[in-house]
């Protein structure tokens, strides 16, 4: 996750300096997709959304329904829906991240647990089936107090490579 640097320098920006402001500009970013996600995500803007749309639609005899009256509420949803794809997908992102780096932290700091576990996003499907495997056999078995993390493991492998 980013830290935030809002210092700021009186000195000509270098190369290190453009870096920061660059950085700024995105935590600047990410600050108002936090926060427009939050807003949007509420029953107040959804009841907005609700509104504008009924006085569209009751302004439809002033305008005769005209192709110009569908064409502003056709292009407007259109560019809105454009622009929250990426505000939501910014958001969804980075809070996807800080609950991995809590996940690897919690496994980091569990005595006995893998740590090659906090590399599993990266892992291919086939890798991730065979976790899925072992996994499900471990909670079969009532956890992992019976049978050691590695033994379970080998044995997800081994039957992995039959298939």
């Amino acid at each position: 996750m980013a830290t935030r640097n809002n210092a700021r320098s009186d000195r000509r920006p270098s190369r290190r300096g453009q870096k920061d402001e660059d950085r700024s500009l995105v935590d600047r970013f990410m600050g108002v997709s936090d926060a427009v996600t939050e807003a949007l995500g509420t029953p107040w803007a959804l009841a907005l959304s609700i509104l504008v749309i009924v006085v569209w639609a009751l302004t439809g005899p002033i305008f005769r329904f005209s192709d110009t009256w569908q064409l502003v509420i056709n292009t407007t949803t259109t560019i809105i829906t454009f622009w929250m794809v990426f505000v939501i997908q910014t958001s969804q992102n980075r809070q996807s991240k800080a609950v991995q780096f809590k996940l690897d932290e919690l496994i980091r700091s569990i005595p006995g647990a893998r740590n090659r576990m906090i590399e599993a996003e990266r892992e291919s499907t086939a890798q991730l089936k065979r976790q899925e495997q072992e996994f499900q056999k471990t909670a079969e078995r009532g956890g992992v107090q019976e049978v050691p993390p590695e033994e379970v493991a080998d044995e997800a492998r081994s039957k992995g490579s039959g298939l």
